[in-house]
């Protein structure tokens, strides 16, 4: 009986050893999803999978990207409030994240307490985009065309609430026109339907935009950022024409409630590493981005800030979702 007790309390020992190895073993041990809330093609997909792909050179795991369009961000939030806070499941959301309580009057999550902050990665202006072969070879052309026939032209963006919406819609307030706002499940089919002449015009993320404008299918007219962008140096901003116009798009990485404190700065710093290398700074440029990798605690007080900001402006201007 002793020679079994003492297998006995071998085998436990080596049970309880193994498994505190396991539980110390480093992560990632296996591939990290990161949902992306719109369809394959868009800004928030390019960048998703740009940074994917420089974070798992770093950790030797593969990072699975999940395209989960709908609702405005919605469905793949509500999945990943839901998901294990054991960082293998993470979100890139965009601007309208913060804005999406004042859209939905049944948000199925909390907004701040349902997601752990992990990283502001990057910005880019919005781009009021037309055709090539528009009549309107200026913003100036556009607003006088508007203003000369109220209601007769409409602007498409990625979905009700997002930043290319309330860059349309800002735009509306501040040269008192009357444009329609045609809303799309993402940038990229806005794309699609502006070369297929079913919109006149479009507001679009600067990832979306750069390709088709250096293939000569679009003709950007302004940038929405205060002053004009290095990548497009010859596109006017929004300002030049409307004076005070400025905003721009955000996008960062949130992983669900009750996340460890440790982890979750792992995944910071990693991911601000793989912002900084050249291969990233290099491919954001190009898509006309410009890198930021905060730290969770700065992340937390941007959506907190855009808010504040934000929520007013959309209940004035009546703005719901479908």
């Amino acid at each position: 009986m002793k020679g079994w007790f003492r297998i006995a309390v071998a085998a436990m020992a080596l049970f309880v050893v193994c498994g505190v190895a396991s539980a110390q073993s480093p992560f990632p041990s296996r591939p990290v999803h990161i949902f992306v809330p719109y369809p394959a093609g868009g800004a928030v997909d390019v960048l998703a999978r740009t940074l994917g792909d420089a974070v798992s050179r770093q950790w030797g795991q593969g990072v699975v990207v999940e395209n989960r369009p709908g609702a405005g961000g919605l469905v793949a939030s509500q999945a990943l409030v839901g998901s294990v806070p054991d960082g293998y499941t993470l979100i890139l959301v965009a601007s309208g994240h913060a804005t999406n309580p004042f859209l939905y009057p049944k948000i199925p999550y909390d907004t701040f307490k349902g997601f752990t902050p992990i990283s502001l990665v990057a910005s880019s202006p919005n781009i009021l985009l037309v055709r090539a072969d528009s009549p309107f070879k200026t913003l100036g052309d556009m607003i006088a065309a508007a203003r000369a026939k109220p209601g007769s032209l409409s602007f498409g963006h990625a979905g009700t609430g997002t930043s290319t919406h309330l860059a349309g819609e800002l735009l509306k307030s501040l040269a008192h026109i009357d444009v329609s706002a045609i809303s799309y499940k993402g940038g990229a089919p806005a794309i699609n339907d502006l070369l297929g002449g079913q919109i006149p015009m479009s507001f679009n993320n600067g990832p979306e935009s750069v390709a088709q404008i250096a293939a000569g299918t679009v003709r950007a007219l302004a940038v929405t950022t205060m002053k004009r962008v290095p990548f497009l140096p010859d596109v006017p901003s929004m300002a030049e024409t409307v004076p005070g116009y400025d905003t721009e798009v955000w996008w960062g990485l949130l992983g669900p409630a009750g996340m460890p404190s440790e982890l979750v700065e792992k995944l910071s710093r990693d991911f601000v590493a793989a912002l900084n290398t050249d291969a990233v700074k290099d491919r954001l440029g190009k898509l006309g981005a410009s890198p930021i990798g905060s730290s969770p605690g700065q992340f937390g007080a941007k959506i907190h800030a855009d808010y504040e900001k934000w929520g007013p402006i959309i209940k004035a201007a009546g703005i719901t979702a479908e």
